[in-house]
């Protein structure tokens, strides 16, 4: 006669893991972010611009805005579940749905009128031509002796 069994021993802890991935998931303290942010960036300082590449799996076009001011640039959008499973059916979430942002400074000055974006394959590549550089100039200084 079986005492244990083995089939089920470990559902409780199956549960508790879930539990504390949706607590984890929920938790917002300011200045402090859990897991990785997300999407992932890399940005790139290219020769005449700025080439910014973000994965997005799962976000189309229409979920994602971006937007320039004040030289930040913020994207925010939002990406839903791959399948239409049910929450209590997840053992494992690794990958973070819902709606997010990122914002960034611009490394220098930028065209932002001439800024590019394309989404393909789930990456976002971004163009940020550079503004021509300024040399300092001399102002002269008059000198009034009254």
């Amino acid at each position: 006669m079986a005492i244990f069994r083995w089939g089920h021993a470990f559902d409780a802890f199956r549960d508790l893991e879930r539990e504390v991935d949706r607590l984890m998931r929920s938790l917002t303290l300011e200045g402090f972010r859990v897991g990785r942010a997300f999407p992932a960036v890399n940005i790139y300082d290219m020769d005449h611009e700025f080439l910014l590449t973000a994965q997005l799996p799962g976000v189309s076009a229409e979920e994602l805005e971006l937007s320039v001011a004040g030289g930040v640039l913020t994207m925010s959008g939002r990406r839903g579940h791959p399948d239409a499973i049910p929450e209590e059916r997840y053992r494992r979430t690794e990958r973070p749905v819902g709606v997010w942002e990122r914002s960034f400074h611009l490394p220098d000055k930028v065209l932002e009128d001439q800024m590019t974006a394309n989404l393909s394959n789930g990456i976002l590549t971004l163009h940020f031509p550079k503004a021509p550089t300024t040399e300092p100039r001399q102002i002269p200084v008059d000198v009034n002796d009254d």
